[in-house]
């Protein structure tokens, strides 16, 4: 755990845009996700994955960036801000991909979210700024982290979470395994 890991922002979008507006505080529901969000729901609800199998549970309730990853993307000359690329929580303090599946996060609030997986760039990181998704994906197919976008996970205990609030983790039992796409 970090002693500094906090929200530096929170975010939504009622609509399937790709990025969200920051707001002031966010609702979490458990077993749905972001009160007000596109992707609010007990089953998938990324349109992609919808046309696939819309029974699928949802496993990407709420996305999550760090504010250190948004920062190297912008010293790259990638103007990217918080909710920009689609999270609902920007994060600092914190490797967030480097975190094992099953990670729960407890927010100041005791609002708490359980890590599902990684999030996989598509086309549109590159329609956002070009040349933003190659520096999303690892070089070699066997980094321990293949893609470095955020995590995703699933509510556990309902509350709202605001900018400013710290965050704890729980490390599940070991072994760890590594994330993976979700």
């Amino acid at each position: 755990m970090s002693l500094k890991a906090k929200v530096e922002a929170v975010s939504v979008n009622t609509d399937h845009g790709f990025s969200k507006v920051n707001m002031d505080v966010i609702r979490v529901i458990r077993d749905h996700g972001v009160e007000a969000d596109a992707h609010f729901g007990t089953t998938v609800q990324h349109l992609h994955l919808i046309k696939k199998d819309p029974t699928r549970p949802n496993l990407r309730q709420v996305h999550l960036i760090a504010l250190e990853r948004i920062n190297e993307w912008n010293a790259l000359g990638h103007p990217v801000g918080c909710g920009s690329l689609g999270e609902n929580i920007t994060s600092s303090g914190l490797d967030l991909e480097h975190l094992p599946v099953g990670t729960r996060m407890r927010f100041g609030s005791g609002a708490e979210i359980l890590l599902t997986g990684l999030r996989k760039p598509c086309h549109q990181v590159d329609n956002f700024s070009a040349g933003l998704l190659r520096l999303t994906v690892s070089d070699t197919k066997e980094a321990e982290v293949p893609y470095k976008i955020g995590v995703m996970g699933v509510v556990l205990v309902t509350g709202e979470i605001s900018k400013g609030e710290g965050i704890q983790l729980f490390l599940p039992p070991e072994p760890h395994q590594f994330m993976v796409k979700v």
